[in-house]
């Protein structure tokens, strides 16, 4: 009978709900848009089932798990508590829990919420200096793994986590030092929006094509700020910071995830040197934990400073004597190899990294002014020799599209490259075939032509139809994020049908009890009002219902009674 009222005094709070508040509702209690529900009666009673409401518990915070074992002991919730609780359809309009709840919190909880962490103390200031050091570490990690995913997609497994030879690849490339960084730092650069996905592979987005060109403390900065506003719920503040990261294992006392989700997002703060090693907040980070900035004048004084020259030696390699600043070491890394990557990093030239820049648009011009420009040495002959012969050699065979036949034209005037593009199997995907005029055509787009030719390592570029080179960006990055559907949007099919189900909720919530009692075969008293006005109460086996009466057999007389529903008042289950 609790059940029953508790389902009845729902379904009349959520009829008296606005449709953005009963969408939220369903989305935090993750309902499928495609219910079957026909009225608030069914929407009560799906949301008190113990699973759907075992389902709403470990998405609490700690304050609202304590209120619930408050409520349980007969202290109702009160305030912004109360409110977040009873939009969560967990307790009723006065603060007290529903009785599936109630249940629910026993099991799940025997012992009640268990004690909060004892703070710790300021950190030292060795401590501080080490936090200092994994930010500018970190920092360059994730863009060595944004430069390596620009270069070839991280595949990803179907967990949607990386796979083993992915792993492996950053380790080896030096983005990370250990398989479980990778891992962690790629779901970070996720998280804050750096990286996006498809089904098969992590691509970088174009906000991370963005911060690649920024100095290392904006990366970091925007960063920073971009972890603390996609930290889970449980660990935020009331003013928009985090709460102790000693406390974060138990701001979620129902979920029993809740420690590893904790320990992951505690690592993530670690590595961006947000916290220190215990968990402390770093002195520049005190701002952000308190739903401000970023204090990056803090910072800036413990970070070792950025370079802009380099020496370029006569064994093609360069030499930064310092930490490269972005937008100089991404650049470089367009038409050098990096060997080594610490305060002082090295690069290293060869023809096919001068050729791989002139495909992406370098000229000849471009490299000497650039490199000129940033050299503590000048530019050696040997390193000048090469950029001439590969710009030379470079484009010896240009790739067009013709408008007029829809085709590409691979175009050159060494007939020992035509013939050799011509029986080349490697190149059986793009099916070139020769013309009259001494041409290759293909039916595959340009793009394609060129990109398969360049992989074979003809000295290839596309041109457009005035024959002048046009550069190609092959890197894929990920499809814009969709905002996403407003809860209201998601669930209007089942918020109209609730709507229009409403009706007498007094009438719809008596057929309702006599339905399941018909189903029971249950003993029920029903009042029934009789035409002199005045009441009895006859006890009935209820067996049928339908066409506006009850049928039930008079447990009294032991005869068979109809009733008009219009004539009941109340129903009471007997036993």
């Amino acid at each position: 009978m609790a059940e029953t009222s508790a389902q009845r005094a729902l379904a009349v709070s959520l009829g008296a709900r606005s449709d953005d508040e009963l969408a939220r509702l369903f989305a935090d209690r993750h309902v499928s848009p495609s219910a079957t529900w026909r009225d608030m009666f069914d929407a009560a009673e799906a949301l008190l089932e113990p699973v759907s409401v075992a389902r709403a518990l470990p998405a609490l915070t700690r304050r609202e798990s304590d209120a619930l074992f408050a409520a349980l002991a007969g202290t109702p919730a009160t305030g912004d508590v109360r409110d977040d609780l009873i939009s969560r359809a967990l307790v009723g309009d006065d603060g007290l829990l529903f009785p599936s709840v109630a249940d629910a919190v026993r099991e799940a909880l025997p012992d009640g919420v268990p004690a909060a962490a004892t703070p710790s103390p300021t950190p030292s200031a060795a401590e501080t200096a080490a936090a200092s050091e994994a930010a500018f570490t970190y920092a360059a990690s994730v863009a060595d793994i944004l430069l390596q995913t620009l270069e070839a997609p991280l595949g990803r497994i179907g967990s949607g986590s990386l796979g083993a030879t992915e792993r492996r690849r950053l380790v080896d490339a030096g983005a990370v030092s250990t398989p479980a960084d990778a891992d962690l730092l790629v779901g970070l650069a996720a998280d804050v929006g750096l990286l996006g996905a498809n089904d098969r592979a992590w691509l970088v987005s174009s906000a991370g094509r963005e911060w690649l060109r920024l100095p290392t403390l904006e990366r970091w900065q925007h960063t920073a700020v971009a972890l603390r506003d996609a930290l889970p719920r449980a660990y935020r503040s009331a003013d928009g910071g985090w709460i102790p990261v000693d406390e974060w294992a138990g701001a979620t006392p129902f979920d029993p995830e809740g420690a590893d989700r904790a320990a992951l997002w505690a690592r993530r703060l670690r590595r961006w040197g947000l916290v220190d090693a215990a968990g402390r907040t770093a002195p520049w980070a005190e701002p952000l934990a308190r739903g401000g900035d970023v204090d990056t004048s803090a910072l800036r004084e413990l970070l070792p400073p950025e370079v802009d020259r380099v020496y370029l030696q006569n064994d093609l390699t360069a030499i930064a004597p310092g930490p490269l600043a972005p937008h100089l070491d991404v650049r470089l890394r367009s038409m050098a190899v990096r060997e080594s990557r610490a305060q002082a990093s090295s690069y290293r030239f060869s023809a096919a990294s001068i050729g791989a820049a002139i495909t992406a648009g370098e000229t000849a011009d471009s490299l000497r002014d650039f490199l000129s420009g940033i050299s503590l040495t000048g530019l050696p002959q040997p390193l000048a020799y090469v950029i001439e012969r590969t710009s030379a050699e470079h484009g010896r065979v240009r790739v067009m599209s013709d408008p007029a036949t829809r085709l590409t034209r691979v175009v050159t005037d060494d007939e020992t490259l035509l013939r050799s593009m011509e029986i080349d199997q490697s190149l059986r995907s793009i099916a070139l075939s020769r013309t009259d005029d001494d041409e290759l055509v293909s039916h595959v787009s340009s793009d394609v032509v060129f990109w398969a030719l360049t992989d074979a390592h003809y000295p290839a570029v596309a041109v457009d139809s005035h024959g002048r080179p046009r550069a190609l960006e092959r890197a894929r990055l990920a499809p814009g994020s969709q905002p996403a559907a407003e809860p209201a949007d998601v669930y209007t099919d089942l918020l109209r049908r609730l709507r229009e189900g409403v009706g007498d909720s007094d009438a719809a919530w008596l057929e309702r009890e006599l339905d399941q009692a018909v189903r029971a075969r249950a003993v029920i008293d029903v009042t029934v009002r009789l035409p002199d006005g005045s009441a009895r109460v006859f006890r009935l086996e209820a067996t049928g219902l339908g066409g506006g009466r009850l049928r039930g057999r008079d447990r009294g007389a032991d005869v068979e009674r109809t009733v008009p529903l219009s004539h009941i008042d109340g129903v009471t289950p007997v036993g």
